[in-house]
């Protein structure tokens, strides 16, 4: 038998939809000697890091946690735990994550009622207000920020609808999280999910939830148990709260993550960052579009964080992303579902989201797409930006 050498990966900028790279800072406090997980220390270290989320999200929600685990079991904690089988629910499709969400719903033997936009569109919110109105749901689920279409939901709006016809929000917040502004009690959102592995700098591994007080009084009138023992927030919130009760081994490294990913956040400042984030995107996309790139999602609703657009006719997709990670080590995302084939994603998340990503990103594709037969003016993507 033959041991595998000490690990040795190829250096590479994670510019695709996730993850992103992990700050070094992140990377160092992983390295930090674990402790148990019931040990007095670390149990203020949880206390520290759920403060600290509760600022990120721009909440006072006393459950506020990190799910052990990656960005779909947040998806799946809110909607196990708010749904129940019965239960009146619209869910808001604008891409391939909200068709994860009606999935999960169906699983939950819910009476669901879907709303689909094309993909690059979002939901129009007349529409939303008449399918309240018509349905009087249970609870609403819309993605933010959709990370197949680069589409922005204006989940503010829908928030103001769902509380005038009391109905719960679920926002999927995964890609916007630490990127783009989110204020859940503001909004009105009731219960929100983002993963570790994009905004906040940090490895995949958790996934930070939040309820709102009208959220956790739904769940404790709950007629049948969640569906789900390891999600079921009634007892992982007795392993995050006061009582401390053993309910999992929780992942004590990825912890330290999140903790100094989310120091990294605070330092910066929310409005600091998500400006920043905006600042690149523009230079980005000024630079694609001057490659003769075009975005897939609707100009009035573009994610800033990520970036799709259309692949050019007879380029091939697989090849030239093939090319972009072996000659300059760098990885953007191919389309899904609909867009599969079709269209690029590129990432300015976290710690990517600064000038020498832009830079880089856009003297490689103009390589790549020169050598794939694409007319292009040399220079032109990055004298754009």
């Amino acid at each position: 038998m033959t041991i595998p050498g000490q690990l040795a990966p190829s250096p590479r900028l994670l510019l695709g939809p996730g993850p992103s790279d992990a700050h070094p800072r992140v990377l160092t406090a992983m390295t930090t000697p674990l402790l148990g997980h019931l040990d007095p220390q670390f149990l203020d270290i949880m206390a520290e890091t759920a403060e600290m989320l509760r600022q990120v999200y721009v909440t006072k929600n006393r459950l506020t946690i990190p799910i052990s685990a990656t960005g779909t079991a947040g998806m799946e904690t809110c909607l196990v735990n708010l749904v129940e089988p019965g239960d009146k629910v619209v869910v808001g499709s604008i891409g391939y994550f909200g068709n994860r969400m009606i999935e999960i719903a169906e699983r939950c033997r819910a009476d669901l009622t879907t709303l689909k936009a094309e993909w690059g569109q979002t939901i129009d919110l007349n529409v939303l207000r008449e399918t309240l109105q018509r349905v009087r749901p249970k609870v609403v689920g819309l993605v933010h920020a959709e990370t197949s279409t680069g589409a922005l939901q204006d989940i503010e709006a829908a928030g103001k609808l769902c509380k005038e016809f009391d109905a719960l929000l679920i926002a999927d917040c995964i890609t916007s999280l630490g990127c783009t502004p989110l204020k859940v009690d503001e909004w009105g959102i009731d219960a929100a999910f983002s993963c570790s592995q994009k905004g906040l700098g940090c490895p995949p591994g958790l996934s930070p939830v939040t309820f709102s007080d009208r959220a956790v009084a739904a769940l404790k009138a709950r007629k049948s148990k969640v569906q789900s023992w390891y999600f079921d927030l009634s007892l992982i919130e007795s392993y995050w709260g006061g009582d401390r009760a053993y309910h999992h081994t929780g992942p004590i490294s990825m912890v330290y993550a999140l903790r100094e990913g989310l120091r990294i956040v605070l330092e910066e400042g929310l409005e600091n960052r998500w400006a920043r984030h905006l600042k690149n995107h523009l230079a980005l996309k000024a630079g694609l579009e001057a490659l003769g790139l075009k975005y897939t999602a609707n100009p009035a609703n573009q994610l800033p964080q990520l970036n799709a657009v259309r692949i050019p006719d007879g380029v091939d997709d697989l090849a030239c992303r093939k090319r972009m990670l072996n000659e300059f080590g760098i990885e953007i995302g191919g389309g899904l579902g609909d867009f599969k084939g079709k269209a690029w994603r590129i990432g300015l998340m976290g710690v990517n989201s600064k000038p020498s990503s832009v830079f880089l990103v856009l003297a490689a594709l103009e390589t790549v797409l020169a050598g794939a037969g694409v007319k292009i003016t040399p220079g032109a993507g990055v004298a754009a930006a």
